[in-house]
């Protein structure tokens, strides 16, 4: 007659497999919501640098409208700047962090939330129709850098 049942040996085994399955499991869960953090952050820090070459451009753009014969790269000369969204003009650089406003838009504005990204736009003059605008943003876990040329094309 043969015995039914599972042997000392074989429960053993059996659970040694679940283990390991269930902790495999969890690194891979724990590796993709640390991995969708990273990826959050780096999205914001491409929009926000972005953001910064437009704000240039618009600077750019703005001085080619208005009249009088403004040139085109006016308030754009060589050195590391801060802008906000609603800026007509670029500041000197200040090594500060992003706030958050209650309307959610990043800006420098002391009443708002503090983020965790930096953002350092320098201007290099290239040529006498040539600006090349360099935007990085840093925050603790990276760092995300854009380059742009804009040209006094007309």
């Amino acid at each position: 007659m043969k015995n039914k049942g599972f042997t000392l040996l074989e429960m053993i085994m059996a659970v040694f497999v679940i283990m390991v399955g269930i902790v495999g499991v969890y690194g891979v869960f724990s590796r993709l919501i640390s991995q969708s953090s990273l990826n959050s952050s780096r999205l914001v820090a491409v929009y926000l640098a972005q953001e910064g070459v437009e704000l240039v451009r618009n600077i750019r753009d703005g001085n080619w409208l208005e009249p009088g014969g403004t040139a085109w790269d006016a308030g754009l000369a060589d050195g590391e700047y801060i802008i906000d969204y609603d800026d007509a003009y670029l500041k000197s650089f200040e090594d500060e962090v992003l706030n958050l406003d209650t309307n959610n838009f990043y800006s420098y504005d002391l009443i708002t939330k503090p983020t965790k990204f930096k953002r350092k736009i320098t201007i290099t003059k290239m040529t006498v129709d040539e600006l090349k605008v360099f935007v990085k943003v840093e925050w603790p876990e990276g760092s995300v850098i854009i380059q742009e040329h804009l040209y006094d094309w007309k």
